[in-house]
């Protein structure tokens, strides 16, 4: 790997974690995370299917608690990741853990249903190693979530005008897009897109992206 594809820290050094597996563990972490600020609350209950090696060992290599801790917020170094499962149930947060024998794409696949009254999402994650990790389904949406770099996950209705928007909305504060993917999903007409920036303190910008027309609601990944 080049210096020019280095995409964050966990290239260069790997992640500090709690736990025994970066895989397993801070991926794991990392997967629960940003699963839990693309929902936007707290859940109330979370289905936690897992796949291939996951399903074998998520007990034994802490990948239970670290995909709880995520969802609780905990970054793969918080020193309370080991009693997040407790933790999850003093918050009234149910949590059901269920291997699958189907094989997946990838051997450290998590798929999440995330409830909360009448809010219900499903993702799916992979952990690729280092700490690395990759949201690559959000409700239907077939995406490429890695948050290695700051991120807007944005919900929008169709738009010609939306790159060329957005880019000069951000402009503003001195912001530049380095990527922006949408993806069209067979449930809606909204579109999802992912813009990847270059600067941590982007997130400053959400509330003018939030009141463009074409706008339905903005997630900050950073």
């Amino acid at each position: 790997m080049s210096a020019g594809q280095f995409r964050s820290v966990f290239d260069i050094i790997g992640p500090v974690m709690i736990g025994p597996s970066s895989s397993h563990t801070a991926g794991a972490a990392r997967i629960g995370k940003i699963m839990r600020e693309l929902f936007g609350e707290q859940p109330d209950s979370v289905d936690i299917l897992l796949y291939e090696s996951f399903a074998k060992t998520y007990r034994g290599h802490g990948t239970d608690i670290a995909l709880v801790g995520g969802l609780l917020n905990m970054a793969p170094d918080d020193e309370r990741l080991a009693g997040s499962l407790k933790l999850a149930h003093d918050a009234g947060i149910e949590i059901a853990f269920i291997p699958k024998d189907e094989p997946a794409d990838h051997p450290n696949t998590v798929v999440m249903r995330l409830n909360k009254g009448d809010h219900k999402e499903v993702m799916t994650g992979i952990s690729i190693g280092g700490g690395n990790i990759e949201i690559t389904d959000v409700n239907g949406y077939p995406v490429t979530i890695s948050a290695g770099v700051p991120t807007f996950v944005i919900k929008h209705q169709a738009d010609s005008t939306f790159n060329k928007t957005i880019m000069d909305t951000l402009a503003q504060d001195g912001i530049k897009v380095a990527v922006s993917r949408t993806s069209e999903s067979q449930n809606t007409a909204e579109l999802l897109s992912v813009v990847e920036v270059d600067q941590p303190t982007a997130g400053k910008a959400t509330d003018k992206l939030t009141v463009l027309p074409f706008v339905n609601a903005i997630t900050f990944l950073n």
